[in-house]
């Protein structure tokens, strides 16, 4: 029995040390503050939450601002402003990925999601340049300058298209680009534990302040300019996704009695018309999350459903019209059990 326990206690000696240093690195951790840094970028809000001694805000402001200098329409100075004139300009590296992400999302969405819709986005009165209601002429006539095909990225980094009036917007896949440039630029500086979020689009790695996965609330899809943005309509527990939200309960006009959205469906030219009110996709990265989002709002639900069927890497959480008028939600099986009470 004595050579049995002495043989055993350099065993146990090293499983304490081990079990000791294993607590005093976890107490470590959670010791590190939690930083927050908010601001303004791409007309509107954004927040990032990380646990870091450093204060990485100034860091953050420039990466921002790189996107937005590459890919803002509001920005007369911007890369994608530069296209839009027919300037001379070469593709800098996030015009790049973000041209070649959404040229492969329109082709998975048959030209649901398209970033040459912008002249018929503008027109409807929703874009970057002012418009009042269309006719049907206007829409046909626009439409014959929307669509992904027309458009083209040279080896050389030049854009050319088959028509000097088309315009691009990507303003339905940049936001969502933002948010993974910051959440790279975390890790990059050692940050483990972070949520960026850049107007309702986010990143969410590691765990909060609470040491328990981030969890994104879900805007309650009401029309009500009265009503309230944390008017929580769900909560879905986030931890190393992505996730973006788009909806027409925001930005939308009624005229001659009838509601006009802000999702453009570039087949038909016209705001589109059915029971989906919010689409909110979890990926692997912002970008596809935000551009798939968007298409499923151009799709309408079956459509939208029968793309995710043939995508299990996308997760989604659909709210729609019920015929009774009610709120009705569809999601992906695999959110089950991320979905929590608020």
């Amino acid at each position: 029995m004595k050579k049995r326990l002495i043989w055993q206690l350099p065993f146990l000696t090293l499983l304490i040390v081990g079990t000791v240093l294993i607590l005093r690195k976890s107490s470590q951790d959670s010791s590190k503050p939690y930083q927050e840094n908010k601001g303004l970028i791409f007309g509107t809000t954004y927040s990032v939450k990380y646990q870091s001694p450093n204060d990485l805000g100034k860091l953050i402001a420039e990466e921002l601002k790189h996107v937005d200098t590459s890919l803002s329409p509001f920005n007369e100075q911007s890369v994608i402003s530069a296209v839009n004139h027919n300037r001379p300009v070469k593709a800098d590296s996030l015009f790049t990925d973000v041209f070649r992400l959404a040229m492969e999302i329109s082709r998975q969405t048959d030209g649901a999601f398209d970033i040459t819709v912008a002249p018929l986005v503008n027109a409807w009165g929703f874009g970057f340049k002012g418009g009042s209601m269309p006719n049907a002429a206007a829409v046909d006539s626009l439409r014959a300058i929307i669509g992904y095909q027309r458009v083209k990225l040279t080896d050389e980094g030049m854009v050319v298209k088959d028509n000097p009036q088309m315009m691009l917007d990507c303003s339905a896949i940049a936001k969502g680009y933002g948010v993974d440039r910051i959440a790279r630029l975390l890790q990059q500086n050692g940050v483990e534990n972070f949520m960026v979020e850049i107007g309702g689009e986010v990143v969410a790695k590691g765990v909060n302040p609470r040491q328990q996965p981030w969890r994104i609330g879900i805007t309650t899809p009401t029309d009500d300019s009265l009503a309230i943005d944390n008017d929580v309509f769900t909560v879905i527990n986030v931890k190393d996704m992505a996730l973006a939200t788009s909806g027409n309960y925001r930005n939308f006009y009624y005229k001659g009695g009838k509601k006009y959205a802000h999702t453009i469906n570039p087949a038909t030219g016209y705001p589109v018309s059915h029971s989906l009110l919010s689409a909110t996709v979890i990926a692997a990265d912002c970008a596809t999350a935000d551009a798939y989002a968007t298409a499923f709002m151009v799709m309408g639900m079956d459509r939208a459903k029968e793309l995710l069927s043939r995508h299990p890497e996308l997760m989604a959480y659909l709210i729609y019209n019920a015929p009774n008028g009610d709120y009705a939600t569809w999601y992906s099986p695999q959110l089950k059990d991320k979905i929590g009470q608020q």
